[in-house]
């Protein structure tokens, strides 16, 4: 086979395997598997042909449970089907689930494994999903990295077709779903090759058909039920060696190897962790770092979970470990243990093995899990007595399953490139790392990673990038906390975030804003100032909003950032980036026509114009913090929101929260993010105090205020108002009050103005905080007057509290 290597995320996998080896998809949308079924129908409506030499046929139910129940339709017709879920979309499927493996039928279901709704909702990554479905007779296979999720993807329709058993392949949400990785891609042709198309043959012979009537689907009485049920099990008695032989014909298509249970280490090892997905590349990457200052530690990755192996578990643990640990990413309230450690124990007990087993839970909810934390759990198992049912990475101050976790062990491959960029949902940041990834990935002989750490708020919300490039295979599956280059794409988040927190020595920090050199001294907290001139930083601005408005891109300002991250970061030549950059400008904008492709062009070039390197003084390794009066916000805002909104939520114990998971109301008052690049100023001339700029808002930031005299006298300077319009008002005054930093910068009130003359214009926040942010505060002590015009208009409950 000869190697085509590309750079993609584990979606993009997942849609490669499954419109490869399905006649149709029917899928539900929920995130992280939403862009699997967009991807898939992407490629549909270009005409890709799958191995059938079809286009896939694509259909969007109304749920999930439709979804799965259309897919067991597809499959009774002989069509082989696919779905991809998460999550509660994956618990709606269970019935149909069942219906599936107890008729037999080889459908595959790709899951991005994602946290189960419980205290609290949680769109990210753990097996809580999985591990709530293996009671469906659906066998499961696992996958830990992106490469992995075409290898295995691969191997579970296969083998589904050959064993005539359904398939889960789940691969961690957000973790391996959306990371970005070069890896070789398996073409249509080879997979087509490695087919047992007699059982294709067979399974669409057994097709519901009206020439061959069949009573299916019978309700049995408890004279036959239980003889039915054990039925299949000669079926599921051959799934472990049917995988096991189509992992054999793909490390010798590919070269990489699978067994069901993969062992990494020393082969005389004592200390042995057995885990599945994602956390198997970081456990990888540290056994590699401890087995080479002389430890005798080991990893078991777990491939096939469902049906499980005990014999194949136990083949590949060598004789000398004494102890194991099971980890285990889901929670089970109440068990004796968690799912996978449970499986552990009895196949050991069953093959008459000894070890000392204990269990740890760790990553629940995309919880980070990283290379400090596999060391934690390698040394709870040195002692006499190991933890067992512990917690990994939080702080269990209230039951006390936590371990200690020593931080800072370093185990990324020498010479890896780390660098990370925080930008603002929305404003690009991410698809432009997405397109310098590949960039990088596809035009070098490099590895490259990419992984993005999103807020649940999604657009405006704060988004880190996390990048790496290296001469070596990248396992590094956590977040990066030792950078080379950190971008800072929203001014204001110098002083939300501890955006420079792990830079290394002489490292490269790059900030947009409009502040001069001369700025930065009053600009900048007192804390990043000590971290720039201490760790001897090389500091650049660039006012990329102002580029973006002149070249006509808006709030763009993604194409300006990642030029200036080529020719900071000297990853490749930035000559050569820059060709590489206006061909992607080409494909991605060349069907807008030439004005878009132009201005994101002008954008490249007045970029390295305008790049300027700060010269900062050696005073700032001593700057000092002003004195300010401390704020006074309840227990809630000041120890619980504050640390999370400033992304240190993972110091937070388990005794700051609520078992429940209640949360005190009222509190998105307190936040003031500030993200907005422009905010509505209002021309108080030209308003006809309609309020259809207040009822449009999405989030109440922007109000109508009523005033008497004697208030707008003691107003704060700055504070215009207009006479009231309307008898019942006649002895109030009017202002529509802007909350700038509340305010997302949608333009909706704008947008929404009827006045001849726009009565709101849309300006740069920066013009806007320092008399708007008093003016809203002093807003807010004024009575709310409710009860003076009827709230059957607009204008009327608009003048209620929100």
């Amino acid at each position: 086979m000869a190697k085509k290597m590309q750079t993609i995320d584990g979606n993009t996998a997942a849609a490669h395997v499954a419109y490869a080896m399905s006649d149709v998809a029917n899928i539900y949308p929920i995130t992280p598997s939403s862009p699997i079924g967009e991807i898939a129908d992407e490629w549909a409506a270009a005409g890709r042909k799958n191995i059938f030499g079809q286009t896939l046929l694509i259909r969007q139910l109304q749920s999930e449970a439709g979804a799965a129940a259309s897919v067991h339709g597809a499959l009774a017709a002989g069509t082989l089907a696919s779905t991809f879920t998460a999550s509660q979309g994956l618990l709606l499927m269970i019935p149909s689930m069942y219906k599936m493996s107890g008729e037999i039928l080889p459908c595959v279901m790709h899951v991005t494994a994602r946290a189960i709704s419980a205290h609290a909702l949680s769109i990210f990554g753990d097996h809580q999903d999985v591990m709530a479905v293996r009671q469906t007779g659906f066998a499961i296979l696992a996958s830990a990295s992106v490469q992995e999720v075409i290898d295995l993807g691969l191997i579970s329709h296969l083998a589904a077709i050959e064993g005539s058993i359904p398939f889960l392949h789940f691969f961690d949400g957000f973790r391996t779903s959306h990371e970005i990785q070069r890896v070789e891609i398996i073409d249509y042709e080879d997979m087509a090759n490695l087919v047992k198309w007699d059982a294709v043959q067979q399974f669409r012979e057994r097709a519901a058909n009206p020439e061959r009537p069949e009573l299916r689907g019978t309700a049995q009485n408890p004279d036959v039920y239980f003889q039915g049920r054990e039925a299949a099990n000669s079926y599921y008695l051959k799934i472990a060696g049917i995988v096991e032989e189509y992992m054999k014909k793909i490390g010798e298509l590919t070269g990489r190897r699978y067994k069901l249970f993969d062992y990494v280490g020393d082969p005389a090892a004592e200390r042995i962790i057995i885990s599945m997905g994602s956390s198997c590349e970081t456990i990888e990457e540290t056994v590699n770092h401890m087995t080479g200052k002389g430890e005798k530690v080991g990893l078991v990755k777990v491939r096939l979970y469902r049906p499980f192996s005990p014999e194949h578990l136990v083949d590949v643990i060598p004789e000398s470990a004494s102890l194991i640990t099971v980890l285990d990413r889901t929670k089970e309230p109440g068990a004796i243990g968690d799912p996978l450690y449970q499986d552990v124990v009895t196949a050991f007990m069953e093959k008459d093995r000894r070890a000392k087993i204990v269990n740890g839970r760790y990553g629940l909810g995309s919880k980070e899990f990283n290379p400090s934390m596999v060391k934690a759990v390698f040394e709870n198992m040195t002692g006499g007595s190991p933890k067992n049912h512990f917690t990994v990475g939080i702080d269990d101050d209230v039951t006390g399953t936590s371990l200690p976790v020593e931080t800072g062990l370093d185990v990324t491959p020498e010479g890896t490139v780390q660098c990370k960029f925080w930008g603002l949902g929305a404003d690009g940041t991410v698809g432009a790392n997405k397109s310098a990834i590949k960039i990088i990935g596809d035009n070098t002989d490099m590895f490259a990673q990419a992984y993005f750490a999103y807020d649940s708020k999604k657009s405006g919300g704060v988004t880190i990038s996390h990048l790496r490039f290296g001469k070596k295979p990248i396992q590094s599956t956590y977040l990066i906390d030792s950078a080379d280059y950190v971008a800072c794409h929203k001014s204001s988040y110098v002083h939300t975030y501890d955006v420079l927190q792990g830079i290394k020595d002489g490292g490269i920090f790059m900030l947009n804003s409009k502040w001069t050199a001369e700025e930065m001294e009053k600009e900048l907290p007192a804390g990043m100032r000590r971290t720039i001139a201490n760790k001897k930083l090389r500091f650049y601005n660039i006012d990329a909003v102002k580029i973006a408005s002149d070249v006509g891109l808006g709030g763009r300002i993604n194409m300006i950032m990642q030029t200036a991250f080529f020719k900071l970061a000297n990853v490749i030549p930035v000559d050569d980036a820059v060709i590489y950059l206006k061909e992607q400008i080409e494909k991605m904008f060349g069907m807008k026509g030439d004005e878009i492709v132009n201005m994101n062009n002008a954008a490249v070039d007045q970029t390295l114009a305008n790049m300027v390197e700060i010269k900062y003084p050696a005073s700032w390794g001593d700057a000092v913090d002003e004195e300010g009066k401390g704020k006074d916000e309840p227990y809630f805002i000041k120890n619980i929101m504050r640390p999370m909104l400033a992304q240190q939520g993972d110091k937070l114990p388990v005794s700051s929260f609520r078992p429940d998971g209640i949360f005190p109301v009222s509190t998105t008052q307190y936040e003031k993010r500030g993200v907005a690049i422009n905010v509505p100023e209002w021309v108080m001339e030209n308003c006809i105090q309609c309020n259809q700029c207040a009822i449009v808002c999405p989030h109440a930031a922007i109000r109508p205020v009523l005033l008497t005299d004697e208030e707008v006298s003691n107003a704060p300077s700055g504070f215009e108002v207009i006479k009231a319009i309307g008898k019942e008002l006649k002895e109030f005054n009017f202002k529509i009050q802007v909350n700038t930093l509340d305010c997302m910068g949608c333009g909706n009130c704008a947008d929404i103005c009827p006045a001849k003359k726009p009565a709101l214009v849309m300006k740069p926040l920066e013009t806007q905080t320092e008399m708007q942010v008093p003016n809203h505060e002093y807003s807010q002590t004024l009575p709310v007057r409710d009860n003076l015009v009827k709230r059957n208009s607009v204008k009327g409950i608009q003048l209620c509290q929100p």
